[in-house]
């Protein structure tokens, strides 16, 4: 694998931009020559084509020399050979890529489309081998995306007006192997050198025929190229009115997201709010879908400041239940006593198999006993589960046993990110909205569950049955906590999970930290005594131990 370096950051980064500003023109075009001398065949190939690109668009009106007629035919006659022996020097190609696309650079659409054509195609289509373990762009230095846009813009330019739909259409189906198009008409727009000509005209004919592609194409809910081709046109011609006509009539996952996504990305919350609710009742099969709808339709709420928030978290819980939408829904709630109530309902209402959500609904209620015979029953492997308790009980445990905070070791909460993620960017910017969801510990404290307290020394009345309640549910805490662990331990030396060695040492000394007593202190040595043909994870043990 190649490796590439980030940009600089910190001092390093003022310092490089300080030094760029202390170098004349002429200065920094020595530079970059010996700079490109320095870098290998594919670096060197990829920095020349960006070169080259950038110069053009620039507005000098430099472009890149004409390619002859001697030189076209050189090209196709490599291609023709390549092909005849299905393999080619990735030097070489890369080569006549970079004059065929200095020939699109150049506004030479016919040469580009006839000689980018003539290699794009067969690459991508395995006829000719560049000596690849997998992909092309291993091996080349040109951007095989950016020649596969140029030569479906250059039938677009060569074609006539009428036709162009089928051209393009016919064009991505040729060089589809080496490029991507999500959005054909977006890429486009992105590498061409002008605007595209006659594109209000070339719109409907292109809806036309991406709508009878993709009729034909529509097997099932799958999403094909050809319904995301047509979510782009409709958008571009009808904007999110036409994408809600499309969802309506296909109700479709992926035109139900794309239609609320528009609206959450224009921040036209108002609208938002009324397309997740219509969205989420079109859903005819897919609880998952539905949830996600209704997290849309909470997100809108909170950011319009609406009094029905809280109903609308518990809707998007009981529609489809996750610990995301439980801390939602739960921690929207005011005072203890509130809490406490929307715990006993949720209770009620969890499915069997949701034994996180399960478990941390048994605590709000100061319900011990319960949580840990599911800590207990759970399996050694599986804890990347997202309902297995473990990563969820084991630091709860820590920190109500110590009456304070669990160790910074603490076995990684696990914490999950929001279904509503997906509707909205793809980037991860901090000003993006989000649920407004609050952690499990501070719900817990919330309820005043803030420790499992001792038995009371002396036992009077009415107080001695509720010290030894305590005192058992103390006890059956401890005692899950350690069979979680030996389970643990049996799961990864049985299976050889080596990367896991150090997650079971640290439940160990997690049970250590909860319970200094004697009989704690055998068992870790029994631990010790068993496993002690495992070097490897006797010294995680130890290390574990020492920081505990």
């Amino acid at each position: 694998m190649r490796r590439t370096r980030g940009p600089a950051t910190g001092r390093a980064h003022g310092d490089v931009d300080a030094a760029l500003a202390c170098l004349s023109v002429d200065q920094l075009r020595v530079l970059v020559r010996e700079m490109l001398l320095e870098l290998d065949e594919v670096a060197h190939g990829r920095i020349v084509g960006s070169l080259i690109a950038r110069a053009v668009r620039a507005g000098s009106g430099w472009a890149p020399a004409p390619r002859s007629r001697d030189e076209v035919a050189e090209t196709l006659a490599f291609a023709t050979a390549a092909g005849r022996v299905s393999h080619a020097d990735p030097g070489d190609v890369d080569e006549h890529l970079r004059r065929d696309s200095g020939a699109f650079l150049r506004r030479d659409y016919a040469a580009a489309h006839r000689i980018l054509g003539a290699l794009l195609g067969p690459i991508g289509d395995g006829q000719i081998d560049l000596g690849q373990h997998e992909l092309a762009d291993e091996v080349l230095g040109v951007d095989l995306c950016e020649c596969a846009a140029q030569f479906v813009v250059s039938a677009y330019m060569v074609s006539e007006p009428a036709q162009r739909a089928g051209a393009v259409y016919a064009a991505i189906g040729e060089v589809g192997g080496v490029g991507t198009f999500w959005e054909p008409v977006r890429e486009m727009e992105r590498v061409a050198m002008e605007p595209l000509p006659q594109l209000g005209d070339f719109l409907p004919l292109w809806r036309a025929l991406v709508e009878r592609e993709a009729g034909r194409e529509r097997r099932s809910d799958w999403d094909a190229d050809g319904d995301r081709w047509l979510r782009e046109v409709v958008w571009r011609m009808e904007g999110a009115s036409g994408l809600a006509k499309l969802a309506r009539s296909t109700r479709r996952a992926a035109d139900l997201r794309t239609w609320c996504r528009t609206l959450v990305d224009a921040q036209d919350w108002k609208a938002a709010l009324s397309a997740f609710d219509e969205a989420s009742e079109l859903v005819a099969d897919g609880k998952g879908l539905r949830g996600e709808l209704l997290d849309g339709a909470a997100l809108a709420a909170q950011e319009l400041g609406r009094d029905d928030l809280p109903a609308r978290f518990e809707r998007a819980w009981r529609a489809c239940p996750s610990m995301l939408r439980l801390r939602c829904w739960l921690g929207s709630a005011r005072g203890r006593t509130a809490i406490r109530r929307r715990g006993a309902e949720a209770l009620e209402a969890c499915p069997p198999s949701a034994h996180r959500q399960g478990a941390f609904l048994h605590l709000l209620q100061g319900d011990f006993e319960p949580a840990a015979e599911l800590l207990a029953k759970a399996p050694g492997l599986g804890w990347s589960d997202d309902e297995h308790p473990g990563h969820l009980l084991f630091p709860l445990f820590e920190a109500l046993l110590c009456g304070g905070k669990a160790s910074a070791s603490n076995l990684l909460r696990g914490r999950h990110g929001s279904p509503i993620e997906e509707l909205l960017s793809t980037t991860c910017e901090v000003d993006e909205p989000r649920l407004a969801a609050r952690e499990v510990d501070e719900i817990l404290r919330h309820a005043g569950v803030d420790r499992i307290p001792d038995a009371a020394a002396p036992m009077k009345a009415a107080g001695a049955a509720r010290g030894a309640a305590t005192a058992a549910a103390k006890g059956a805490v401890l005692a899950a906590m350690r069979r979680a662990a030996e389970n643990r331990l049996a799961g990864v030396t049985e299976q050889k999970r080596r990367g896991h060695y150090r997650h079971a040492a640290l439940l160990v000394a997690s049970c250590q930290a909860c319970d200094p007593s004697p009989e704690a202190a055998a068992w870790v040595r029994s631990i010790k005594t068993e496993y002690r043909r495992f070097p490897a994870l006797r010294n995680e043990l130890d290390r574990a131990m020492g920081n505990s």
